[in-house]
């Protein structure tokens, strides 16, 4: 349901895989929900491809940068959308802390995990919003009827409400949220080219992150956290987008999905067309490879998985000295074994917790 090529910066939850399966396989009654979710999407395609040929200094026409606070504070606007498709259309109703208008569910969700993103960012990482100068995060909710997607476009958050058959709500786990905001934070720092397995690394590092930000939010360490994105937007207790933990097992025999694809180790890599229809590579697939060693390195540290787990991989994610566009699976492994050492000494358990998990993941 929505499309990337290598450099566009508009990233999206659900995965071509998911969208061409609902679209290969819908019957009549559903056929018509998830055209309509294509056709949206193919036009914010256009739309990104225009923002991203930009120089630096005419995106910031249209993304102003912001002048950095002596002291960071959380900017962030929610609009509702009503169900319009033209986002200048949209109505604010939340502004930094203040009700501009009655709040529903899915204005509490965002409140709640946008406000997660941005403390934790800044609270353990020392990271000001996305960008790290303060860019103002704005989410716009109820775009469309029953557009079953929500994405990061480059300079906003977008979100649909579902089908409500397949699909909820995609204000309804903080950790889609949290996932799409950090596609943010690697567009601004090492901009990990979005294909094959820099591609696989780029979604990879926002599921990370989205499920931190959740468990913090939760206050679950990393025994008590399930591992999955997306348990509440995919209707049925059994499904889930993906698992972090055991990839490949998100949703097993769904009526409409059929069984995750995902692989947990490298010697089941995907090998796909670097095209549209090849998901560029298998990027959303081929992801729960460095999903799974990040789970194992965090799950044997113990804890909270953003106290060291996670101060691991914020290092090898702004290293933009080592971690280059281009990078895969060894290059990051190698990096973040690196950035445990640098940051908890050679052979502690931190160091040796990442080493094993690699070496599990079989990368």
């Amino acid at each position: 349901m929505c499309s990337h090529s290598p450099h566009n910066p508009i990233q999206c939850i659900i995965p071509p895989y998911i969208s061409d399966k609902l679209l290969d396989e819908a019957s009549k009654n559903k056929l018509a929900v998830f055209v309509n979710s294509d056709l949206r999407s193919s036009r914010f395609r256009s739309d990104r491809a225009f923002f991203n040929k930009l120089t630096e200094s005419q995106r910031a026409v249209l993304v102003p940068p912001a002048k950095p606070a002596i002291k960071p504070v959380m900017k962030m606007q929610v609009y509702n959308m009503h169900h319009d498709t033209d986002l200048s259309k949209g109505k604010l109703v939340w502004e930094n802390g203040k009700e501009k208008k009655a709040m529903d569910a899915d204005t509490k969700n965002i409140v709640a995990a946008g406000s997660a993103t941005w403390d934790m960012y800044f609270q353990i990482y020392g990271r000001n919003s996305v960008d790290n100068l303060g860019l103002t995060l704005k989410h716009y909710i109820h775009y469309d009827n029953k557009y079953a997607n929500a994405f990061w476009d480059g300079r906003r958050m977008v979100y649909g409400d579902g089908d409500g058959k397949i699909f909820g709500s995609f204000t309804a786990d903080p950790d889609i949220i949290g996932h799409e905001l950090t596609h943010g934070v690697t567009q601004y720092e090492s901009g990990l080219e979005y294909h094959v397995q820099s591609g696989a690394l780029n979604e990879s590092i926002s599921d990370v992150f989205g499920v931190m930000i959740k468990q913090r939010l939760l206050n679950q360490d990393v025994k008590k956290s399930k591992w999955l994105i997306g348990e509440n937007v995919v209707r049925g207790a059994k499904y889930a987008l993906r698992s972090m933990k055991a990839p490949g097992t998100a949703y097993v025999n769904h009526p409409d999905l059929g069984t995750d694809p995902q692989p947990a180790t490298f010697d089941q890599y995907r090998n796909l067309p670097d095209t549209d229809r090849g998901d560029w590579g298998g990027v959303h697939i081929n992801s729960g490879i460095p999903n799974f060693a990040f789970y194992v390195a965090a799950f044997n540290i113990g804890g909270f998985s953003w106290e060291k787990a996670g101060r691991i991989w914020y290092a090898a994610v702004t290293d933009t000295q080592n971690l280059q566009p281009t990078a895969n699976f060894s290059d990051f492994k190698n990096l973040t074994i690196q950035k445990a050492e640098e940051l908890f000494g050679t052979g502690s358990l931190e160091a040796k917790a990442v080493t094993d998990a690699w070496n599990e993941a079989k990368v």
